[in-house]
C-alpha cells in the first residue's frame, strides 16, 4: 500500500497539473481549447507506455522475483516525477520546443514505471494472503490509488490557498513533483525489507521459470489475457472521467462572459466559438469536492474485497458494472442540479470506482498461473489503460465541447465502456477458488 500510494501520488500529480496548469505553461501559443487538448494528449502518452513497462517489469518479475522488480519500478517513476518538477516551461527562452518534448519523455517514463508497479504490488499482497482472503488482501495495494490521489490533490489545494495565482503558476505547481523524492525514499526503505512470495518460490523450486514469460502468455493464456484486458476498460474510463475530465469541467467558467473576462485578465485570446460552459467552481473548491468523493473511493475499495471473497469475483463485478452503465445515463440530469447534484455525481461515481477497482488485484492475477502471473496480469491491466484511460480525457473533453456543455455524450461514452466490460466478465469464469500456487 505504501509503494502504490507513492506511485499513484506521482501519477495523479501529473493528472491534476495537466488539467490546471500545464496547458498554459507548456503550450502557451495555442488557443485555450487546443492548449487543453494538447495537455491531455501528453497525459495520454503514459498509458501507451504502460504496456511497455508491463512487458519489461513483467518479464523480470516472473524470472527474478517480485521484490527486485518493484524496487526498480518505484525508482523509474520517482526519477521521472522529480525531473518534471525541475523542468523549465515553454515560455523560457530556448525551451519552446525542448520543454514540451522532455515533458512527453518524462510522462512516458512515468507510464513505464506504473506499468510494472501495479501487478507486482498486487501479487505481493495476494500471493501472501490466507485462504479465502485474497480479494481482501488485494484491496490494500489498491488503496494506494485513492490515498495517493487525496495526498496529491490536498497539496494542490493548500498551494492554491496560500499562494497567489501568479505564484502558483510560477513555481507552486512544482512542489508536489519535487516532494515526491521524499516519498520515494520511504517507499524504497519499505520495499527493500520485503520477502519473496511463496508462489514464486514454488515456481523456482519446481524449475518452472519461463525463459520468455510473454511468449508463454500468448501461447497458453491468450484467452484470459483478452478477457482480463476488457474487464478493466470500464474501470479506467470511469476513473479518468471522475478525475481528469471533471477537474476541467468543474473549474471551467459557467458562462462565456466570465471566461472572456478571465482570459483578458490573463492576457490571453478568447474564442467564443470554442467555449463550452463548465460548472464555474474555483480550483480549491472543486479539488476539495473531488477529495470528498475520493474518500468514498477508498472506503468502497476496502469494502469490496470481503464482498468479492464472499460472493465471488464474477457476481460482484457483474452487479457493479451494470450500475456503472446506469450511472453514465444519470450524469447529465444530476450534474446541473447545483452543488448537491455535483456532489451526488462525485460520490456515486467514486463509490462505483472503489467497488470495481478493489477486487481487480485478486481477479486479474487469478486468471494466470504463477509462472506467468506477473506478466499476464501486468500486460492485461496496462493494455486496458491504453484502450480505456489513454484516450478518455481527450475524447471526453471533445464530446463536452461538441455539445456546448451538455454531458449526454460524455455519460454515454462511459455506458458503452461498461457494456463492453460486462460482456467480458460474463464470458469469463469465476476465479475465487483457483489454486494460487499452481
Amino acid at each position: 500500500m505504501v509503494g502504490t500510494t507513492i506511485e499513484f501520488f506521482d501519477f495523479y500529480a501529473y493528472a491534476t497539473a495537466a488539467s490546471l496548469v500545464f496547458p498554459a505553461l507548456f503550450f502557451p501559443n495555442q488557443t485555450p481549447a487546443t492548449q487543453l487538448l494538447s495537455s491531455f494528449a501528453v497525459f495520454g502518452v503514459a498509458f501507451f507506455a504502460r504496456p511497455i513497462g508491463s512487458l519489461i517489469f513483467g518479464h523480470y518479475g516472473d524470472r527474478i522475483g517480485r521484490k527486485k522488480t518493484l524496487v526498480a519500478s518505484l525508482l523509474v517513476m520517482g526519477i521521472a516525477t522529480f525531473v518534471i518538477g525541475l523542468l523549465p516551461t515553454a515560455s523560457t527562452p530556448g525551451w519552446a520546443f525542448l520543454a514540451p518534448a522532455i515533458l512527453v519523455l518524462m510522462r512516458f517514463s512515468q507510464g513505464v514505471g506504473l506499468g510494472g508497479e501495479w501487478s507486482g504490488a498486487a501479487l505481493l499482497a495476494t500471493e501472501n494472503a490466507p485462504a479465502g482472503k485474497r480479494a481482501l488482501y488485494g484491496t490494500f495495494p489498491q488503496l494506494g490509488a485513492p490515498i495517493g490521489f487525496i495526498l496529491s490533490n490536498l497539496l494542490f489545494v493548500v498551494l492554491s490557498l496560500v499562494q497567489t495565482e501568479e505564484q502558483f503558476m510560477s513555481w507552486g505547481w512544482r512542489v508536489p513533483f519535487l516532494l515526491s523524492a521524499l516519498l520515494v525514499a520511504v517507499g524504497l526503505w519499505v520495499r527493500l525489507k520485503l520477502m519473496e512470495t511463496p508462489a514464486f518460490q514454488r515456481v523456482l523450486d519446481e524449475e518452472r521459470v519461463a525463459s520468455v514469460p510473454i511468449a508463454r502468455v500468448f501461447t497458453r493464456a491468450w484467452k484470459p489475457l483478452i478477457l482480463a484486458t476488457v474487464a478493466m476498460i470500464a474501470t479506467y474510463v470511469l476513473f479518468y472521467m471522475m478525475t481528469a475530465f471533471f477537474t476541467v469541467f468543474g473549474t471551467t467558467p459557467a458562462d462565456a462572459a466570465t471566461a472572456q473576462a478571465a482570459a483578458e485578465k490573463a492576457g490571453k485570446a478568447f474564442d467564443p466559438a470554442a467555449f463550452a460552459p463548465g460548472l464555474g467552481y474555483t480550483r480549491p473548491e472543486f479539488l476539495t469536492m473531488l477529495i470528498i468523493g475520493v474518500v468514498f473511493f477508498g472506503i468502497f475499495t476496502l469494502v469490496s474485497g470481503p464482498l468479492a471473497d464472499r460472493l465471488g469475483r464474477r457476481p460482484w463485478l457483474i452487479g457493479v458494472t451494470i450500475a456503472i452503465a446506469v450511472f453514465g445515463l444519470l450524469i447529465e440530469p444530476l450534474i446541473h442540479q447545483g452543488t448537491v447534484g455535483v456532489m451526488a455525481v462525485l460520490i456515486l461515481g467514486f463509490t462505483l470506482m472503489g467497488s470495481t477497482f478493489g477486487p481487480m488485484a485478486a481477479y486479474l492475477p487469478e486468471m494466470f498461473t504463477a509462472d506467468v502471473r506477473y506478466t499476464g496480469s501486468a500486460v492485461s491491466y496496462n493494455l486496458a489503460s491504453v484502450i480505456g484511460a489513454g484516450p478518455a480525457p481527450f475524447v471526453l473533453v471533445a464530446l463536452w465541447q461538441r455539445l456546448d456543455g451538455s454531458l449526454w455524450l460524455v455519460g454515454g461514452y462511459l455506458t458503452v465502456a461498461a457494456i463492453v466490460t460486462l460482456a467480458a466478465v460474463l464470458i469469463g469464469r469465476e476465479t475465487r477458488h483457483v489454486d494460487y500456487l499452481a
